[in-house]
């Protein structure tokens, strides 16, 4: 029985540190870049979001599992997650519509799960150390192995991961009798995103990563969006381009998170890796321009630098997060584009930032009159 005697799950840090913890019963080993989200709901949702390829998840809930999973909240196609860890795996489930329970669906992904595991310490160690590269076995794999296979594992700095999570092919999403047409550049899109926008009367076509701006055109959107995901920014040369060539356009275009980053660098703005990125559903931003506060859903391990945003003459910074004075939000001044650092698509609070979906229609309104 999966339930009881399980086997003990090894936790191994970079710098050599290791916890230990218990299988859920799904045998093998994986590696990424340990992260931790702090979210008490939403598990399924931060499992299959595509930003989240390549890192082990550690859930700060004491409890996953307990509601099972539900066909309709994915946010892609699949589990993105390389592995997760969390305190108590529960194998039951008591919500009455949910679809069937977290271990069956982890099962038929093969995704490596520790249980068990001192939750609080290793999320503390994290905070304390920054985000590193882990690796975690439920197989039997000795610490010896398991560390010569850590050292080959590549660092999230300058890692470009937005391919391996893109559409290979385009593909419309809504109605296509809808008011208005979106572009939409996939570097790793989160479906509700989609959904927002569809309904708010939009049409979407959705684009691989590497689609040029003369793709984009072809579709003669209203619109262009540049999408979340995964890695560092800065390989992105493709993306980056396209931002520059829709600005010279001066089409409307909103980014976020991932693609919030490469409007940043088309403009000749830097990113950075930071110590312990932002992931969870309860992070404080003030829209700098009407003194609200928002509290959002985050997910990113890269940064624009605020210094240079603040200096930069066509750019405004337009959202703080305040717990770190990091950069949330901006947008140009002589350009129809905006960007923020979180993702309103996820809505806590409940909706406290899902009027950026609205003042992306309305400054597609603005375009077209």
């Amino acid at each position: 029985m999966k339930y009881n005697n399980r086997p003990q799950a090894i936790l191994l840090l970079k710098d050599g540190t290791v916890f230990y913890g218990k299988s859920i019963g799904i045998e093998g080993t994986t590696f990424g870049e340990v992260a931790f989200n702090t979210g008490t709901t939403g598990y399924q949702e931060i499992f299959t979001d595509p930003s989240y390829f390549g890192q082990i998840m550690v859930t700060t809930n004491a409890h996953i599992g307990n509601y099972g999973v539900n066909a309709d909240e994915v946010e892609s196609n699949g589990v993105k997650i390389s592995g997760l860890v969390c305190k108590n795996f529960s194998f039951n489930y008591s919500r009455d519509n949910a679809s069937e329970s977290l271990y069956d669906y982890l099962e038929k992904q093969n995704l490596i799960v520790i249980s068990d595991v001192d939750t609080r310490a290793l999320v503390s160690y994290i905070r304390e150390n920054g985000a590193m590269n882990a690796i975690i076995s439920t197989d039997g794999t000795s610490i010896d192995l398991l560390r010569e296979k850590l050292k080959k594992a590549p660092e999230m700095n300058g890692l470009e991961l937005a391919s391996k999570v893109s559409t290979k092919e385009p593909y419309f999403f809504g109605n296509k009798d809808s008011k208005y047409k979106i572009a939409a550049l996939d570097l790793g899109i989160k479906t509700n995103i989609l959904r927002n926008l569809a309904n708010r009367d939009c049409y979407i076509k959705v684009f691989p990563y590497n689609a040029s701006f003369e793709d984009l055109k072809s579709f003669e959107p209203d619109g262009y969006f540049l999408s979340n995901g995964p890695g560092d920014p800065e390989p992105l040369h493709n993306a980056q381009n396209v931002a520059k060539e829709i600005l010279h356009a001066n089409k409307p275009l909103f980014g976020i998170c991932l693609g919030h980053q490469v409007i940043a660098l088309a403009n000749g703005i830097s990113t950075y890796k930071m110590f312990n990125g932002h992931r969870g559903i309860n992070h404080p931003v003030k829209n700098l321009i009407t003194g609200k506060g928002e509290i959002t859903s985050q997910n990113h391990g890269f940064a624009v630098v605020k210094e240079e945003l603040e200096n930069h003459p066509e750019l405004e910074l337009t959202h703080e997060h305040l717990n770190d004075g990091t950069v949330a939000g901006m947008k140009m001044k002589n350009k129809n584009c905006f960007s923020v650092q979180y993702h309103p698509e996820a809505s806590p609070g409940p909706h406290d930032s899902s009027y950026l979906f609205d003042q992306f229609i309305e400054n597609i309104k603005s375009s077209i009159n």
